[in-house]
C-alpha cells in the first residue's frame, strides 16, 4: 500500500518482471470484471501453479479477494496486492485472506534513495513523490496531482457525495499540517458539517496521503495535551493542495520541514523497523513546551526535535528538556536543514538533516 505516485507499480513490475499482472487502473480490465466478475477465475485458472500474480490497485475490486483466497488453496497461485486506498478494503464482508497476507507500505522517496541528488530545498518545495520527482515541470506535476486525486481517488470511487464541499476542505486540511486536529475549525473554514469533516479526514487517511501523530502520556507531573497532530505524507502534496507555489515563504518553513522530519521517521518505521511507535509530546499547560517525535521501541525512546534555523541557540533545547527525566528515555535529538553537528553539555545531539536520516536508515538511533 502507498499514496498514488510513489512508485508502487514501476517497483513492482521492475521486482517481477515474470509475473501475471492484472490491472484494475487500466478501465478496459476493470470495467470487464466489474461486469463479468467470473472472467477473473478464468484468469487464474490458466496462469500456470506456483507463478506470481500481481493485482494493481486492488481497492478497486475487493471482492476479487475471494477468488485470491481461494487460489491460494487451491492453485498455490502467490499474489502481490497493490494499492492507493484502504477504505474499500475495511468494509465488513470483505475478505483480508485470513491473516495470508503481509502487508508492506511503500513511501515517497527518502535521501538514501536518492543519494546526491537529494536537495533539502527541493523536497521542502516539490516533495519527494516519485511521480513528481521525475517531473522536468515539478510545480505543474503537483498541481495536475492535485486534480487527478479528486477525480480519480474520490470522484470515480464515490467516496464522497459532496465533491464541491470536499474541494473547500482539502486546503484547510492543508493549513493545519503539523498542527493539533480541531475538526470545528476545519468544518467553518470548509462550510461543511462537524461529521462531514471528520468523514473527510478518514477519507485522507484511508487513502494513505495523510497520518494522525497520537499525544504520549508521560506523565510528568504536567497535564498533556491529547489531541493527535496532523501531518501530510509530502511536503509537494501540502503545497499543492492550499494551492501554494514558487518559493517557500517563512510561514510555511516550519510545518514544511517538520512533516518532512515525521514522514522520514514513518518511512523507517515500515522499512526498517527503527521503533515501535511514534508519539508526540506537549503540555496543555506551558505553551510552546513539548517535543514533535518520541520514538518508543520496547522500554526505551528517543526524543527528536524539528527546528528550521541555521544556527543553534538554547532556546530549541527547551521541549527536551522538559522530558530530560522521562523514564526509558536514553538519547534526544534535534533536527535542523544544514549544519555542524554538535553536542550541548547535557547531552542533546544537535545534527542536520542529512546526518538524522542517515542514523535511519543505519537504524543507529
Amino acid at each position: 500500500m502507498g499514496p498514488r505516485g510513489s512508485g508502487k507499480t514501476t517497483w513492482l513490475r521492475a521486482t517481477f518482471p515474470d509475473a501475471h499482472v492484472i490491472d484494475l487502473l487500466a478501465e478496459e480490465t476493470y470495467q470487464r470484471l466489474l461486469t463479468s466478475p467470473g472472467l477473473f477465475a478464468d484468469e487464474l485458472r490458466a496462469v500456470p501453479s506456483g507463478k506470481l500474480v500481481i493485482i494493481d490497485e486492488v481497492q478497486r475490486l475487493p471482492n476479487l479477494l475471494n477468488e485470491v483466497h481461494r487460489f491460494i488453496e487451491e492453485k498455490h497461485l502467490r499474489f502481490v496486492l497493490c494499492g492507493s486506498s484502504a477504505r474499500k478494503l475495511k468494509r465488513a464482508g470483505v475478505n483480508l485472506l485470513a491473516g495470508r497476507a503481509m502487508h508492506r507500505s511503500m513511501h515517497p522517496f527518502v535521501p538514501e534513495e536518492l543519494g546526491t541528488k537529494f536537495d533539502i530545498e527541493d523536497a521542502l518545495r516539490h516533495g519527494l513523490l516519485p511521480i513528481v520527482w521525475d517531473s522536468t515541470a515539478k510545480e505543474e506535476t503537483l498541481g495536475a496531482y492535485a486534480m487527478l486525486y479528486l477525480k480519480e481517488e474520490i470522484q470515480a470511487e464515490a467516496l464522497v457525495r459532496n465533491l464541491p464541499g470536499f474541494a473547500r476542505f482539502l486546503p484547510a486540511a492543508a493549513i493545519i499540517h503539523g498542527q493539533t486536529v480541531n475538526v470545528s475549525n476545519l468544518a467553518r473554514e470548509s462550510g461543511v458539517a462537524r461529521t462531514t469533516v471528520a468523514g473527510y479526514l478518514d477519507i485522507l487517511e484511508e487513502t494513505l496521503l495523510c497520518f494522525r501523530l497520537p499525544g504520549y502520556e508521560a506523565k510528568l507531573r504536567v497535564r498533556e495535551r491529547k489531541l493527535p497532530k496532523w501531518y501530510w505524507c509530502d511536503p509537494g502534496i501540502v503545497r499543492a493542495m492550499k494551492p501554494a507555489t514558487g518559493s517557500i515563504a517563512p510561514e510555511e518553513r516550519g510545518a514544511l520541514f517538520e512533516g518532512l522530519v515525521a514522514q522520514l521517521i514513518r518511512a523507517y518505521k515500515d522499512y526498517r523497523g527503527i521503533c515501535d511507535e511514534m508519539y508526540y509530546w506537549a503540555s496543555s499547560e506551558r505553551r510552546g513546551t513539548e517535543v514533535d517525535f518520541l520514538l518508543i521501541q520496547g522500554a526505551e525512546s528517543v526524543a527528536v526535535e524539528a527546528k528550521t534555523g541555521s544556527t543553534f541557540t538554547e532556546a530549541w533545547c527547551k521541549g527536551l528538556r522538559a522530558v530530560a527525566q522521562l523514564k526509558g528515555l536514553r538519547r534526544q535529538i534535534i533536527v535542523y536543514p544544514r549544519g555542524p553537528v554538535l553536542r550541548t553539555e547535557d547531552g542533546i545531539e544537535v545534527v542536520p538533516f542529512q546526518h538524522f536520516a542517515e542514523l535511519l536508515a543505519s537504524n543507529a538511533l
